[in-house]
């Protein structure tokens, strides 16, 4: 290896050590069995883990091409931790979606792999996470006497999924066949579920008497959390009054497909009416997974060889339904050793009811196959990268889940939503919801005046209850649905940026080459090259495609 690839192993190591509930999401094998440490001391070994490896960096001669592609990466990484850090954002942070103790019941959640679950890892995640808990709520203590709390919506929809998260490990220990092993989880689960009663009530009666109330989190820490999730220092400006271009040139598309499929009816109406219609239902969770898995795998072996190269270790995908209704739709790469296949996981909040599925293959060709599947899959296996570049996907949010709403795209364009109905599918759940992300998230986070022309509250200042609303009248959701997709923008700011931005930059990127080589373009040619690039900030990514 060359000497950044040593630096970066050793990172890679040093940091999966330190953040065994990450590794296990990036997929980095050899710490199954433990938890990650969220005490103040463990967020300053972290930290100094970063700051470390920086060090070094700077002090690295490169090469050019390659390496340096690879060391501008990780550097990038490196830097907006480190400001997240000296900031006190993480260790104050609580959030519906991605906080501590979601992370920590998702670590357990990932060995929960039926057949393949090896129950002693259950049950010492499960023996770890009363410990691991109590380490959040040392570090939460201590930010609140800095001053530092989450904005009270996080703290009661944490609260919320406590009880949830105590549930699913009791029923998850009382599946392990081994006698001894069951009881051991039995009673591991009971201290977690005690251990999540407390923290509930820590949550309720410590913290909420202080938490603020006001949702946005203002305009310094957006920017920041921008960069760490796009790795751009994005012109916030231009992209709100972007993304309410897109919104009305996606509610065109839309209306003149609805004409097909119902003549005469509103959108709204089309969408409950295709909601309704049982040619687009399935009935059952798993009648549902199979309905995935069907799609995906179809996807697979109609895309390789002809627009796509799907290495033979990813012409398969797990598709599964996650044990709580707490969460959303999610890719997971396989783990480094392969142990752990590709999974796309996908919420069901109510799973009595009939599911609609016309805006199911958008949804499946991003976390699938030309999507997230090809694309993190692809970076695991590529022995050309470092390892930090093959594991870190999950990091470079813009990068990756840019690449997946792209994905969408790009099979329109190949012809592969079978339906009008699919297709307009792919328009409001894909296209549509992330305009309306991108208008949403920095509107709500920095508190901006609606537009006038937009035929929605105009020159108000956008609240919560105006989101919601706007959501509602757009999108074709379930009200739970929408209700969890507002507060995950409010509980990760920046993110829900990451499709549509991450989306225009792939395309920019792709009309660029097209540009310049002319007859010589090749779209399969580019995919490969762009993939096999490794992932990185929307910046670097702009920077290194230009000059191929």
């Amino acid at each position: 290896m060359t000497t950044l690839g040593t630096l970066a192993a050793s990172y890679v190591e040093d940091f999966a050590r330190l953040d065994p509930c990450q590794a296990a999401e990036m997929g980095v094998s050899g710490h199954e069995s433990e938890l990650t440490d969220y005490s103040p001391a463990g967020w300053s070994a972290r930290a100094e883990s970063a700051r470390r490896t920086l060090g070094a960096l700077d002090a690295m001669p490169l090469a050019d091409g390659q390496e340096r592609i690879a060391a501008q990466a990780l550097r990038e990484r490196l830097e907006i931790e480190l400001a997240r850090a000296d900031a006190g954002i993480p260790d104050a942070d609580v959030s519906v979606v991605d906080g501590p103790m979601q992370r920590l019941r998702l670590a357990v959640e990932l060995v929960d792999q039926g057949e393949r679950t090896r129950w002693p890892d259950v049950v010492a995640r499960l023996s770890g996470f009363a410990p691991a808990l109590a380490g959040h709520r040392e570090s939460l203590t201590a930010a609140r006497h800095d001053g530092r709390i989450a904005a009270r919506r996080q703290l009661v929809g944490t609260v919320g999924q406590c009880a949830e998260t105590a549930a699913y490990f009791a029923e998850l220990a009382g599946r392990c066949p081994d006698t001894e092993l069951r009881r051991q989880a039995v009673r591991a689960a009971d201290r977690a579920g005690e251990a999540l009663a407390g923290f509930a009530a820590f949550l309720t009666e410590e913290l909420l008497p202080h938490a603020p109330v006001r949702d946005a989190v203002g305009a310094e820490r957006y920017r920041l959390e921008v960069r760490r999730q796009l790795g751009t220092d994005l012109d916030l400006a231009e992209t709100y009054e972007w993304g309410w271009a897109e919104l009305a040139r996606i509610s065109d598309e839309m209306r003149d497909l609805g004409k097909q499929i119902a003549p005469g009816e509103p959108l709204p109406a089309v969408f409950a009416a295709l909601d309704a219609d049982p040619r687009h239902q399935v009935l059952g969770v798993e009648a549902f997974r199979r309905h995935l898995q069907d799609l995906a795998d179809r996807a697979i072996d109609d895309l390789h060889g002809r627009h796509f190269d799907i290495p033979a270790q990813l012409r398969h995908i797990e598709c599964r339904i996650p044990p709580t209704s707490a969460g959303s739709i999610y890719y997971l790469a396989p783990s480094e050793d392969l142990s752990r296949p590709g999974q796309l996981w996908w919420t069901v909040p109510d799973p009595d009811a009939a599911i609609p599925t016309w805006t199911v293959p958008a949804t499946v060709f991003h976390e699938s196959v030309p999507g997230h599947h090809l694309h993190l899959g692809s970076t695991v296996l590529n022995r050309s990268l470092n390892r930090f570049q093959r594991v870190s996907a999950e990091l470079h949010v813009g990068h990756t889940e840019g690449w997946g709403l792209y994905a969408e795209r790009v099979m329109e364009e190949l012809g592969h939503y079978e339906l009008p109905a699919h297709r307009l599918g792919m328009l409001a759940g894909g296209q549509q919801l992330r305009a309306a992300r991108v208008v949403l998230d920095i509107g709500l986070h920095l508190e901006l005046p609606i537009p006038r022309g937009t035929g929605f509250h105009e020159g108000q200042r956008w609240t919560r209850e105006l989101g919601l609303a706007f959501l509602r009248s757009r999108v074709p959701e379930d009200d739970a649905t929408l209700t969890f997709e507002i507060d995950r923008y409010l509980g990760l700011p920046g993110q829900a940026l990451a499709y549509k931005v991450g989306e225009r930059a792939w395309l920019r990127a792709r009309a660029a080459q097209r540009r310049a080589k002319g007859a010589a373009f090749d779209l399969k040619e580019f995919h490969r090259t762009a993939l096999s690039l490794g992932p990185m900030g929307l910046d670097l990514l702009t920077s290194t495609l230009g000059t191929l």
